[in-house]
């Protein structure tokens, strides 16, 4: 392990948080450098225009979509001074999930995630019983977090995946 890494299971264990999932990290971050090349000026944070970034734990910005969606202006990515951000990548590699919490798997009618999804990536199933069960297209979402900030039961959840190795000499080594 780097001396500079952080190891979240140890801190999640001290803090007595062991199951909190990982921090989101501002879009096109690259997240297996990111606490060790990140000053936390916060300067990410006061430029994202939907105001979704914010101070995490150990400082470091994380995207909080309960407060809105990504609009992926790369307003972050400019401002930050250190060199954390790789706009050629995909924003985000994050899991779309959805839990039992959710209002139509209760049998109440709601499609407030898929009238949000600006890229119609979830669509609602209808099953026995007339409850419907929620569908996400993993390949048409990209992780902009409408669906999480409309959904009245707090029931879509993004996680971010594990970061893809890199190998050895950085991430545009051949």
């Amino acid at each position: 392990m780097d001396g500079d890494a952080t190891d979240l299971g140890r801190r999640g264990f001290l803090t007595g948080r062991r199951n909190t999932p990982r921090p989101i990290r501002p879009p096109w971050s690259m997240s297996e450098f990111f606490t060790s090349l990140c000053s936390r000026c916060d300067a990410c944070v006061d430029a994202c225009p939907e105001a979704i970034l914010r101070p995490g734990d150990g400082g470091f910005p994380e995207a909080d979509f309960t407060l809105g969606e990504c609009s992926f202006c790369g307003a972050c990515a400019e401002a930050c001074p250190e060199p954390i951000f790789d706009r050629a990548t995909r924003p985000w590699a994050l899991a779309v999930g959805v839990t039992d919490r959710c209002l139509a798997a209760r049998r109440v009618v709601c499609r407030s995630c898929q009238d949000a999804c600006p890229e119609s990536a979830i669509r609602f199933a209808p099953a026995p019983g007339g409850a419907a069960h929620a569908r996400i297209d993993g390949d048409a979402c990209t992780g902009c977090g409408a669906c999480v900030a409309s959904c009245p039961a707090g029931a879509v959840t993004l996680h971010a995946q594990p970061a893809p190795t890199i190998p050895p000499g950085g991430p545009h080594a051949s």
